[in-house]
């Protein structure tokens, strides 16, 4: 994947090439998606909403066919929580381009879809600068037909043997250092083949070893308690911790494993 970014006085836009120019694309002006394909207006008046889905903002699922046949995509505006919502929930402090949160986002996706991991695949990237403060918002590729792992915990139907295959899913993430500061069991996608996919990396990071990994673990099982599916949390730690390893430990105790005296590789590989 090979990301360009393109700029109109302050707005910029970083995207897949490889995926959204022809070939004689690059020497042109604009950009293969405009600047006005990441507001939900230029998406509802094109009556190419396809759903939605409920969050802090609400992100849309689009038919992208007049950028990519046959695709569907979809845009998630940044939103803010808490209190200083209250002063604004869509501007954040502009610190410099590449620490924007879009910015950071789609470059770590891309990183993480570079190596084989599930990710969706990120497509575009919008920042406007306003003074001391942007706005920003996210495309990424949809993930046809993937329920989220809450709404099967919530109708009892995540079997032990996809519950493993999330415990695995995250373990690869967590080799690979990704910090994945918002680990709920929304942010988990199971699609149509049984395939677990991560989403939304906003804020997250990759990090070297260390006690962030039982904070995630943790977090989900509080996302999973909150859904009415305690239980399966075991069948996750199961497939989360290697062979022979610390395997009945609670997640809380997970980064004490580390400190068994047990190659450290192991946890890193």
């Amino acid at each position: 994947m090979r990301l360009a970014t393109y700029r109109a006085g302050k707005i910029f836009i970083l995207y897949d090439a490889d995926s959204l120019c022809d070939a004689d694309q690059e020497s042109q002006t604009m950009p293969p998606i405009p600047p006005c394909a990441f507001d939900s207006a230029y998406w509802r008046n094109a009556d190419r909403v396809i759903g939605e889905a409920p969050g802090r903002g609400v992100s849309l699922f689009l038919d992208a066919s007049p950028f990519e046949a046959g695709a569907q995509w979809v845009l998630r505006p940044y939103r803010r929580g808490g209190l200083i919502a209250r002063l604004s929930d869509d501007r954040y402090l502009w610190t410099g381009l590449e620490r924007t949160r879009a910015f950071r986002e789609i470059r770590l996706t891309a990183d993480l879809h570079a190596r084989g991991l599930p990710v969706p695949r990120p497509v575009a990237a919008r920042v406007a600068r306003h003074g001391l403060t942007y706005e920003a918002a996210l495309i990424t590729e949809r993930i046809s037909g993937a329920r989220a792992l809450a709404e099967l915990a919530i109708e009892g139907v995540a079997d032990d043997a996809l519950l493993q295959h999330v415990g695995t899913t995250i373990r690869r993430f967590h080799d690979a250092g990704l910090d994945h500061v918002d680990l709920d069991a929304r942010n988990l996608l199971v699609d149509p083949l049984g395939k677990v996919w991560l989403i939304d990396l906003d804020r997250c990071r990759l990090r070297r070893d260390g006690d962030w990994k039982a904070d995630n673990l943790a977090r989900l099982e509080r996302s999973l308690t909150k859904f009415g599916a305690a239980d399966d949390m075991e069948s996750i730690k199961r497939s989360y911790a290697p062979l022979g390893i610390c395997r009945s430990q609670a997640p809380h105790n997970f980064a004490s494993c580390q400190g068994t005296g047990l190659n450290r590789a192991r946890w890193q590989r």
